[in-house]
């Protein structure tokens, strides 16, 4: 599983054990009045549960956001690299073909003999 999803998982499944334990309650063959105690204390226990499953996610969130962040730069950097690089071989390309003697009307062609230059 990825490091990614894990807090989605965690939150499942805190989700589905206070599903199942109230539908397990609702269910036992116990009083009304047992029931409605221990339901009352499963209450109170859930602030506690959604507190966890907050942080959870919160803490997932933030390592997710950390590794954009990282994988951004890593993109911009190497953005700019290709960036200037092209700069680099528009300025060659340009100041060859302003010194070669070109006829007006001729069509110009480049191997890339020339292009090396």
């Amino acid at each position: 599983m990825s490091k990614d999803r894990t807090g989605v998982f965690l939150g499942g499944m805190l989700l589905g054990t206070a599903i199942g334990l109230v539908g397990g309650l609702l269910g036992a063959p116990r009083t009304g009045k047992e029931t409605r105690q221990i339901l009352k204390k499963s209450a109170q226990a859930l602030p506690e549960l959604v507190e966890d499953l907050s942080t959870s996610i919160q803490l997932q969130t933030d390592r997710l956001s950390e590794s954009a962040a990282r994988n951004w730069e890593g993109t911009l950097s190497r953005l700019k690299e290709a960036v200037a690089a092209g700069i680099e071989a528009s300025q060659q390309e340009r100041e060859f073909l302003s010194t070669q003697e070109i006829a007006p009307d001729a069509e110009v062609r480049l191997t890339s003999s020339d292009r090396a230059r």
